[in-house]
């Protein structure tokens, strides 16, 4: 199946190569690189065609945030976050996606899902208050998916929601400042007793059982598939990047490399340990981007036929990003370790990369040891209760 978003993007990678030295120095990814990828259509893959959106395979949009990452940790990373709220956003009530889409269907939407803040009912909605942090790309953004918590009698959290809140209703503090994903601009949203109507709130629960309201107008296979199976995918795909861009540029730099060492010299491509490490890098950048593909295109093709998708398949969705998320990191340590000291330099792709891809596998969704031990419950027949499911 071609990918014509993919060959758009394509053209514009030499330019983001270009810039991201600086949007690693400047930790913002500029307008300039939002925009051309917006034209180029990478912001609408996932959204609905009623919107103006693709409606694309998701395998084809991970294609994508791959090829981006591989230039560009930072941008790739906010491709693949802001690009997947589109998703989102439709699972909300109608209301809701016309208030976002309906005079602008390119608009972005940014997040911070961690249930901070804190909703009080009122009537025809919730006063909501919290700090978010994390919030990857939201200079760029209109909108924000905010995590937070229904208070219920006696201040206990009731019901745990996501919510859908305008730039209007929230400022945004400058606080990122990070060794990794420096150009991600992940600052912290401030929200102060903003009124958010019932329609513009979804429930957690509700979402983790594929129960979005916004199916009953976006009926579409695409609007049927887990968000634990989505939204964790868009985590780890980046990082897969991450480590292919950083392969690319090792073997680039390494082929001629003449050592310089009180052991003698020699050409490093000769050198049998460093052909092993090349081998063992490419082996695990393949193997986290084939199970990644294969599980979401499994996940997605039941849902185009219109079957349930079984718990099994979940877990193992799950399984296999995390490890792919280990696999990519363990290819970038290995690169890095056997790049020797020119690949300590401040700016160096092979540094870049390794740092960005460090700190998006810190990110929750990269918890390898619960995502592994849920999946070893499942196998022996317990019960397994998780959102990211």
């Amino acid at each position: 199946m071609s990918n014509e978003v993919l060959d758009e993007v394509r053209a514009l990678l030499p330019e983001i190569a270009a810039r991201a030295r600086a949007v690693d120095e400047e930790r913002r990814v500029p307008a300039e690189s939002i925009g051309e990828l917006s034209r180029a259509g990478v912001f609408r893959m996932l959204q609905p065609k009623r919107y103006g959106g693709a409606e694309s395979d998701p395998v084809r949009f991970y294609e994508v945030v791959r090829e981006i990452s591989a230039v560009c940790g930072s941008t790739g990373w906010l491709v693949s976050v802001l690009g997947v709220h589109p998703w989102q956003l439709a699972l909300f009530e109608e209301a809701a996606q016309d208030e976002v889409w309906g005079s602008d269907p390119g608009v972005l939407v940014c997040s911070s899902y961690a249930p901070v803040g804190r909703l009080v009912p009122v009537e025809g909605g919730y006063r909501l208050s919290g700090r978010w942090r994390f919030s990857s790309g939201c200079g760029h953004a209109s909108w924000a998916l905010l995590g937070g918590l229904v208070m219920g009698a006696a201040g206990r959290p009731a019901d745990v929601v996501t919510v859908l809140v305008p730039r209007s209703d929230y400022a945004i503090d400058d606080v990122w400042d990070v060794i990794g994903l420096r150009g991600t601009a992940s600052d912290d949203i401030v929200a102060e007793d903003a009124f958010v109507p019932a329609h513009r709130v979804v429930r957690n629960h509700d979402l983790a059982r594929l129960r979005g309201p916004g199916q009953q107008v976006n009926t579409g296979p695409l609007y049927r598939i887990p968000f634990g199976s989505v939204f964790t995918t868009t985590i780890t795909a980046p990082i897969i990047g991450m480590a292919s861009g950083c392969y690319r540029s090792y073997v680039s730099a390494m082929r001629d490399r003449v050592r310089l060492s009180l052991g003698g010299g020699g050409r490093f491509a000769d050198d049998q340990f460093a052909q092993v490490a090349v081998a063992r890098a490419a082996s695990e950048i393949d193997a986290a981007a084939l199970q990644t593909d294969r599980n979401v295109r499994e996940v997605y093709e039941h849902a185009v036929r219109g079957e349930a998708i079984p718990a099994e398949l979940r877990l193992r969705v799950r399984r296999d990003q995390v490890r792919a998320t280990e696999r990519a990191l363990e290819a970038i340590d290995v690169l890095f370790k056997t790049a020797g000291g020119n690949s300590l330099r401040r700016g160096n792709p092979i540094e870049r990369a390794w740092r960005d891809a460090h700190a998006g596998g810190v990110h929750v969704a990269n918890d390898v040891e619960r995502a592994l031990a849920m999946y070893g419950r499942g196998e022996f027949g317990l019960p397994v209760e998780d959102n990211l499911i």
